[in-house]
C-alpha cells in the first residue's frame, strides 16, 4: 500500500503540498485531478523519492521512498518531459532500462513497441513529442513496475493512441496488480479508468474516494415556488452554490439525497426535483466554493 501522512513540501517559502493525506490500495488506478500549480507534479516527485518532503512521509508499506532503492525499484514515474540518454535510440534505451530495473520484461517490450509503431532504432532527439511520450511509455510498462505514475499522461497522444494507453493501463492492473496513478488537470481524460478520485487544490487534498462516492456527495436541487423564501431560509443545507430565476429556485448541497429533498420539500414548492450531478460537476462546485476560476479545469 502507498501512503502518505501531513506531507508537505515548500518551495521558496511557498507550500507546494500542504498536510496531504492518503492510502492507495494496491491494483487501482487511481486519478489525481487539479489545475496547473495545484501540486500534482510536487505530489509525484515526492511519491517517487525525486523530492525529499520538508514535513511528513510518503512511501511503500511504510517504508519511505526518499533516499531507499529499494523502495524506488518498485516505481516507474514518467513526468511531464520524458528524458532520455543523449542521441540515444530506442534500442539502446531498452538495454539501459534493463540493466537498471530487474523486472524488465524483454517480451512486454517488443509487445509494446508493436502496439506504439516506433522506430527503435532511431534517434529519439527526432521523434516527436507524442513519440517521445510512447516511448517512454514502453519502457516504463516494460519494467512491470509495482507502482507507475504518470504525470499528463495523454499529453501528446491522439485520439487511438489515449485509448490505446487506456486499455494497456487496465489490463496491466488485472493481470499483475500494478497500481497506476495518474495526474492531469482533465477530469474527463481519466475518469472511465480511474477506480478512485482525488481533487488537489492549493496543496491540499479537498475531494478524494471513488466515484460515485465523491459525485454522490452532492446535489443539484430545483424548484418551483409560489411565494419564493429568502436566500437566507437554504443556509441550514449545507450549500455550496444557489440561483434564483423568477420563481425557480437552484441549489447545489451536500449531505443526504433525502434529508436534503425534505428539507426542500417541507417549504412547500409546486414542483421538485433532484438532478444527478456528474463527476466533473462535483468537482466544480467543489472549486467555486473556494473561489477558483473553473475555467482552467473545464478546458
Amino acid at each position: 500500500m502507498l501512503t502518505a501522512q501531513n506531507l508537505t513540501k515548500t518551495f521558496e517559502g511557498s507550500k507546494a503540498l500542504d498536510g496531504v493525506c492518503f492510502e492507495i490500495d494496491d491494483g487501482c488506478v487511481y486519478g489525481l485531478v487539479g489545475s496547473n500549480g495545484s501540486g500534482k507534479s510536487t505530489l509525484l516527485r515526492c511519491i517517487s523519492g525525486v523530492y525529499k518532503p520538508d514535513d511528513g512521509r510518503v512511501g511503500i508499506d511504510g517504508i519511505p521512498s526518499f533516499n531507499n532503492p529499494s523502495v524506488k525499484s518498485q516505481i516507474a514515474f514518467l513526468g511531464d518531459t520524458p528524458y532520455f540518454l543523449p542521441q540515444s535510440n530506442l534500442k539502446e534505451m531498452a538495454s539501459f532500462y534493463k540493466s537498471t530495473y530487474k523486472n524488465f520484461d524483454i517480451d512486454t517490450y517488443k509487445y509494446l513497441l508493436s502496439v506504439f509503431p516506433l522506430n527503435e532504432s532511431a534517434r529519439l532527439s527526432t521523434f516527436s513529442k507524442g513519440m517521445r511520450r510512447q516511448a517512454a511509455l514502453i519502457l516504463m510498462l516494460s519494467t512491470k513496475p509495482r507502482y507507475l505514475l504518470l504525470d499528463e499522461a495523454f499529453d501528446g497522444l491522439d485520439v487511438v493512441m489515449r485509448k490505446t494507453l487506456s486499455n494497456i493501463i487496465i489490463d496491466s492492473t488485472e493481470k499483475y496488480g500494478m497500481t497506476v496513478i495518474i495526474a492531469s488537470h482533465n477530469l474527463r481524460e481519466i475518469e472511465d479508468m480511474c477506480d478512485h478520485i482525488s481533487l488537489l487544490h492549493e496543496g491540499k487534498l479537498i475531494a478524494d474516494g471513488g466515484i460515485e462516492e465523491v459525485s454522490g456527495k452532492i446535489h443539484k436541487i430545483q424548484a418551483v415556488f409560489e411565494r419564493v423564501p429568502e436566500k437566507e431560509v437554504f443556509k441550514q443545507l449545507d450549500l455550496m452554490k444557489i440561483e434564483q430565476n423568477g420563481s425557480v429556485i437552484s441549489l447545489v448541497a451536500k449531505g443526504d439525497r433525502d434529508d436534503i429533498m425534505a428539507f426542500v420539500d417541507s417549504l412547500s414548492p409546486k414542483f421538485s426535483e433532484c438532478i444527478d450531478v456528474s463527476l466533473e460537476e462535483a468537482f466544480i462546485y467543489e472549486l467555486e466554493v473556494l473561489g477558483y476560476d473553473v475555467k482552467s479545469i473545464e478546458a
